[in-house]
């Protein structure tokens, strides 16, 4: 994907990562990341987990790890760039990893998860980190540990009291968006509107620039099969889709559309565009993750500081066994940092909530 590495040097990014599911990849992940070059020329890394469970993931892939450990409790940007190498921060100092299974989901599992991210995002937010990345989750477990646990950007909306004006985009060769996100398909085409559609396009215009796609050109896809057929299958395409295309147009977006969801990703991969915004959740990500599982990222875009994960799952048929592919762990971070480099996204408008945090 090319992204810049504007923190190398004396100025490297300070980048947070939290680790995810333990019964998965991650922790093999975040070894392989430590010990990447061109990850320490360009960042320095916080991780944020349990050192017993890196450990053993630096094992898998045979690399012995040098990390200068820091208490959680006043954490500071002096402490970490006092400490000149990579950083290790045990969020749950006392927590017993050993006995979980690799390869399954547990409730324990999703609260280190949750405890870790949830570290990551109040440090971001209070200047701590330039950036947040995180190894795979699982959402399952996390509801074992969370029941009310909905999906990443209504997690980080809850604590960080934003709401509207944030999305999931996906990030490889082509990027793409949605306008809707973790919704039951039933629910989906009453959330599909003009201004639901025309705010994802200028964000993914925004995102993408910031991102350092200097001309972002934006493919929309229809809802319904054959983008409707011209009301045949359905009139959201005439109704609503089409005027917020035409709206984007008028406020110098490069957009065009909606095509057909079954040609609009044949058209971009070509090279007619360098983003597709899609209708709902698997419309953009079955395409994506056929086009570029071992290197995508899922970018959670809109709020102060970027935060990002690899695209591809917990892999827990493969944990342990030393065989997790770094790509898109290491895209996901250089893209961070780029995105860090200017701290584009603006804070999204205040959303109430009252939903208990704790795991």
């Amino acid at each position: 994907m090319g992204f810049s590495t504007a923190f190398s040097g004396p100025d490297r990014c300070v980048m947070g990562l939290a680790m995810g599911d333990p019964g998965g990849i991650g922790a093999e992940l975040a070894a392989k990341m430590l010990a990447d070059p061109a990850i320490s020329d360009a960042m320095q890394l916080v991780v944020l987990g349990n050192r017993g469970l890196l450990d053993a993931g630096a094992a898998t892939f045979g690399v012995t790890l040098d990390l200068s450990p820091l208490p959680l409790q006043n954490l500071s940007r002096e402490a970490i760039a006092a400490a000149g190498g990579h950083v290790m921060v045990e969020v749950g100092a006392d927590a017993d990893l050993s006995h979980l299974p690799a390869g399954a989901p547990t409730r324990e599992g999703g609260a280190f998860a949750l405890e870790n991210f949830r570290a990551g995002i109040r440090l971001a937010d209070a200047g701590v980190l330039d950036a947040l990345c995180f190894t795979p989750f699982n959402k399952y477990a996390m509801r074992l540990a969370y029941p009310t646990y909905q999906d990443e950007i209504v997690f980080i909306s809850e604590i960080l009291g934003a709401g509207t004006g944030v999305a999931e985009f996906n990030v490889a060769d082509i990027w793409t968006g949605r306008v809707t996100s973790h919704v039951p398909l039933s629910q989906v085409a009453p959330l599909i509107t003009r201004e639901a559609v025309l705010g994802r396009l200028v964000m993914t215009d925004r995102i993408m620039r910031a991102g350092g796609v200097a001309h972002p050109k934006i493919a929309v896809a229809g809802l319904n099969p054959h983008a409707g057929d011209n009301g045949n299958f359905g009139h959201e395409e005439i109704e609503v889709i089409a005027p917020a295309v035409a709206e984007g147009r008028t406020r110098g977006i490069d957009c065009d559309g909606p095509f057909s969801p079954d040609t609009v990703f044949v058209r971009a991969s070509r090279g007619d565009f360098n983003s597709v915004l899609t209708m709902y959740h698997d419309q953009g990500q079955i395409a994506m993750k056929l086009m570029s599982f071992e290197k995508g990222v899922v970018l959670f875009g809109g709020f102060a500081f970027p935060i990002c994960t690899p695209a591809h799952g917990t892999a827990y048929d493969i944990a342990g066994q030393g065989k997790a592919h770094p790509g898109a762990m290491r895209a996901t971070l250089l893209l961070a940092a780029s995105l860090a480099s200017d701290r584009v996204p603006t804070p999204a408008p205040a959303l109430k909530s009252t939903a208990t945090l704790s795991a």
